[in-house]
């Protein structure tokens, strides 16, 4: 079991709290820009769903854009990545600030530059994410997340409020030039960082061959497949309060932007009591049971706020939301980390994020669309019946708890030497491993096996078989095809000390006098008429 530390325990490590304070200022600066650009939209068109389109702006590019930012996360320097990230959204700002000084700005417009902003999110949250194994222990992991998604929740709860007083004294423009001016803490934090840089011994993947590793990783991977169908089921009904905001503010209750900013700013409160409260609650639910009532608690404030017409009661029914919200998503982020090794972490957390804002960009447009036409109650019900739903759901796609695997690097593998002269995009490479197995062992070595060839295939290899000699039915031949001879060394590079475990159990099993034999095989397709792959000179020769 994962030892529980304090929530403030990522704070000892000075770069994690530079860095940290540092976003949360810019989350400050983004919180008021999102208001900015919510309260604008409802004073330039009279149609809900296009301000419902504001969030789904805001969310689509990380749908679409995190799985690339999550293979240049886990192929690039991270802290590059996200200097780059921060100054597009800096400039994106700055554009946004200046359209709507000169008087430019429309409905479309507004949408395609928070759509911009967005995008340098996108790229910068798989990088920033992956880095929380750089900058704290793995102990530490559970609560630095938690910190995240406090730290901006905090920024949530005040925000709002700050971001409603400078839009009613100043404009949405102001607002737009302070979300510019909160980037830079970030970028100078970003700069003076220094962290590790690993040694890589093989090239750099391609980038198609990255995106196809972190999918395939991921698909086979049943932890990780459960935590993003259920990320997006409660992203898609659980974005309806964040979406229907503005709509909510201006239309049932009969406020102002200030009004919509301390609506939001008591959803952070409730979400720092969420985060608050993270620890306690997993020490005395599992994680299902986490999500399945944070469901079931955010249906219920949906319901409650459909037919609210009182400003202070409404205040009050977005708390419990809030906190719902933060347990749900930090532990769906936490469950990511800690079930992916170092080399993929950022594809997959790519993948969580391409899942959970996939479903809330849906949400946004699906309830925005609902409230056009039957009203802001009837989507705020609609949402909640989709939570009910959405808990359900753990009936078939159970969360896993917290994984105690070892994920470091399993380090046992050493290059053969070779005789050819082979170079690395050399293959296909044909593996053969052999193993002389007794007839009693066969339901065990069958049940190792199942478990060897998904962390093969989820490693790289190619067309892997398990044969059986019929002359000698004790000897069994593990088959598998590699692109490159890089591919084949890369394939051992990502094993596990978790994967180990199953590479000792086979060993037990195997009664040959020796270790199993491995093969390893370059093809030819066609038959050459000489040889094109001259021996080296053996090194045992004098």
């Amino acid at each position: 079991m994962l030892k529980r530390t304090s929530t403030l325990a990522p704070l000892r490590h000075a770069n994690f709290r530079t860095l940290w304070t540092a976003n949360m200022i810019s989350n400050l600066g983004g919180i008021i820009q999102g208001i900015g650009a919510g309260w604008l939209m409802t004073t330039i068109t009279d149609s809900k769903s296009m301000v419902a389109l504001v969030q789904a702006a805001a969310t689509l590019p990380i749908m679409l854009f995190s799985l690339p930012a999550g293979a240049l996360a886990d192929n690039f320097d991270r802290r590059t990545i996200m200097i780059v990230a921060q100054s597009l959204m800096m400039a994106a700002s700055v554009a946004l600030a200046v359209f709507t000084y000169q008087g430019w700005l429309t409905p479309v417009s507004l949408l395609l530059l928070t759509f911009a902003i967005d995008s340098g999110t996108a790229l910068n949250n798989p990088s920033w994410q992956a880095s929380l194994g750089d900058v704290v222990p793995r102990e530490d992991v559970p609560s630095a997340v938690t910190l995240n998604s406090v730290g901006f929740n905090l920024m949530r709860s005040i925000g709002p409020a700050i971001g409603g007083i400078i839009v009613a004294a100043a404009g949405a423009a102001a607002a737009f030039v302070v979300n510019a001016a909160s980037y830079v803490a970030l970028i100078v934090a970003l700069v003076r960082w220094k962290p590790p840089v690993a040694a890589g011994r093989l090239p750099r993947e391609s980038f198609g061959s990255a995106v196809a590793a972190g999918l395939r990783y991921t698909a086979m991977s049943p932890n990780l497949v459960a935590v993003l169908f259920r990320g997006a089921l409660f992203g898609l009904a659980a974005v309806s309060i964040l979406a229907l905001m503005p709509v909510i503010a201006a239309g049932p209750l009969g406020g102002s932007a200030f009004t919509y900013g301390t609506l939001l700013g008591c959803f952070g409160i409730g979400a720092i009591a969420g985060g608050s409260l993270n620890g306690r609650v997993r020490e005395r639910l599992s994680n299902e049971a986490i999500v399945r009532w944070a469901c079931v608690g955010f249906a219920a404030s949906c319901v409650a706020l459909a037919f609210s017409r009182q400003i202070w009661l409404s205040h009050l029914l977005l708390m419990p939301a809030g906190a719902c919200w933060v347990l749900s998503f930090s532990l769906f982020n936490v469950t990511v980390q800690l079930s992916t090794p170092r080399w993929v972490v950022g594809r997959a957390l790519a993948l969580y994020q391409t899942a959970t804002f996939g479903g809330m960009a849906a949400g946004s447009w699906l309830w925005g669309e609902i409230a056009e036409v039957w009203g802001v109650d009837m989507a705020l019900t609609g949402s909640a019946l989709a939570l009910v739903l959405a808990a359900l759901a753990g009936m078939r796609y159970r969360l896993p708890e917290f994984s105690d695997l070892n994920l470091d690097p399993a380090d046992e593998f050493r290059e053969p030497r070779l005789r050819l002269d082979l170079k690395a995009r050399s293959g296909p490479v044909m593996i053969m491993v052999d193993f002389t197995i007794a007839q009693e062992d066969v339901p065990a070595f069958l049940g190792a096996m199942t478990d060897r060839r998904r962390i093969r295939l989820r490693d790289g290899a190619r067309q892997w078989v398990l044969l059986r000699d019929l002359e000698n039915p004790e000897i069994w031949t593990e088959s598998y095809h590699v692109p490159t001879w890089v591919e084949y060394l890369r394939h051992h590079q990502r094993r596990t000390q978790a994967d180990s475990e199953v590479s000792q159990r086979l060993l037990k099993l195997h009664r040959g006098p020796e270790a199993p034999r491995v093969h390893r095989m370059i093809e030819r397709q066609t038959v050459p008429l000489r040889d094109d792959m001259p021996l080296k000179p053996d090194p045992e020769i004098r």
